[in-house]
């Protein structure tokens, strides 16, 4: 059984910086997709980056644009992921979910996605 565990979460000033982790067990996590998303309150759930599985035995890293050039998406060995999150503004308040699916296409879509963590919380106050 999948397990995703996320620790990180917390209240920043804006302008701040936050590291997210995220660790997995239970499952075959070297080839998985692993990644971020975000939910606001009375928002849908929105992409942020993931890590992806590629032929060449690597990992590569998306990103919203939204996030492009703040965050940092790291793959750390086979089962765990960070998010470096800098320059933090209010309208990264959000609840973060860690992700992880087998591979695929579409990994920006939530749907793809079949193993999912319990969620940490992010607050930027302005």
């Amino acid at each position: 059984q999948v397990q995703l565990v996320e620790s990180g979460g917390g209240l920043v000033q804006a302008g701040g910086s936050l590291r997210l982790s995220c660790s997995g067990s239970g499952g075959s996590f070297r080839t998985y997709d692993m990644g971020w998303f975000r939910q606001a309150p009375g928002k849908d759930r929105e992409f942020v980056a993931t890590t992806t599985w590629s032929a060449g035995a690597t990992y590569i890293a998306y990103y919203a644009d939204s996030v492009k050039g703040r965050f940092t998406i790291s793959r750390d060995g086979i089962n765990a992921i960070h998010l470096q999150m800098n320059s933090l503004k209010p309208e990264d308040s959000a609840d973060y979910y860690c992700a992880a699916r087998v591979g695929g296409t579409d990994h920006y879509s939530k749907s793809a996605y079949g193993y999912w963590g319990q969620g940490t919380q992010v607050t930027v106050s302005s």
